[in-house]
């Protein structure tokens, strides 16, 4: 007798494609943009392909945020919430679900809107104490500037010495960094002898509100402001009182020497 072969149940057949092609998008109508991004069998090539046309209608990102499929795509997730018309209730919820590297891509993106890459730096911040060494390192050395500034506030040296470098960092992160109660004396040191930081003026007064400059670089840089503004600076700073008195009569001395040539 012949036994009956049995035979595996037929896979259920391909979702139907998106119905334009790659080459077409950009002469789709709004209607049939709305229409790709609402498509079950959107593939992450093609959603990258409208989402870079820059003139999408709104319900069209908003249509991707909704497409089960389309959130499974990390790249496309990353291009939606980078878009310059994605609404911030689309790409800040997206923006919190990014990796680490993720974050920084949308933080340096250009056309960016600003807004979106402060949310993106101010999430990456929020996680820099869960990060790797490794990650940190990579962060500081290509963050953007408020992660780097972040970073000079970071246990490790290495860490902050490689943020010290990135192009990215501006005078204010620095100011802001040396100036936090947790800023070390590691790191006020590293800024106060930095071959680019040590000379902006700025830099230079806020590091004379700090209490871990030494007494050198304090004598160097008290000189080169009028004293009527050294006393206003070291009235709120946290040097210790006999280093401040000894800071005033010096510049008195310089100014009097001045004064009798």
């Amino acid at each position: 007798m012949i036994r009956e072969q049995k035979h595996a149940a037929p896979s259920p057949p391909p979702p139907t494609p998106p119905p334009a092609l790659e080459s077409s998008i950009q002469n789709l109508t709004p209607e049939g943009l709305l229409r790709l991004a609402s498509n079950t069998a959107l593939t992450e090539d093609l959603a990258l392909s409208v989402l870079n046309r820059s003139d999408l209608p709104v319900a069209v990102l908003e249509a991707f945020a909704k497409n089960g499929t389309f959130l499974k795509l990390r790249k496309a997730k990353i291009a939606l919430a980078s878009h310059p018309h994605t609404p911030r209730h689309v790409s800040v919820p997206l923006i919190r679900q990014f990796y680490t590297f993720d974050l920084m891509k949308v933080a340096l993106t250009p056309g960016v809107p600003a807004d979106v890459k402060v949310v993106a730096d101010e999430v990456l911040v929020a996680r820099l104490k869960s990060v790797t060494l490794g990650e940190r390192l990579a962060l500081a050395r290509r963050g953007s500037g408020r992660v780097a500034g972040a970073l000079l506030l970071d246990g490790e040296a290495p860490v902050m010495r490689m943020a010290l470098e990135n192009g990215r960092l501006t005078e204010v992160f620095v100011i802001q960094a040396v100036l936090r109660p947790e800023a070390n004396v590691v790191l006020v040191q590293a800024v106060s002898q930095h071959k680019k930081w040590s000379y902006r003026r700025e830099i230079r007064i806020a590091l004379l509100r700090t209490e871990h400059l030494s007494l050198a670089r304090a004598l160097e840089f008290s000189l080169g402001l009028p004293l009527p503004f050294l006393r206003e600076v070291l009235h709120s700073s946290r040097m210790p009182s006999r280093v401040k008195e000894q800071l005033l009569r010096e510049h008195e001395s310089a100014d009097k020497h001045r004064g009798m040539q």
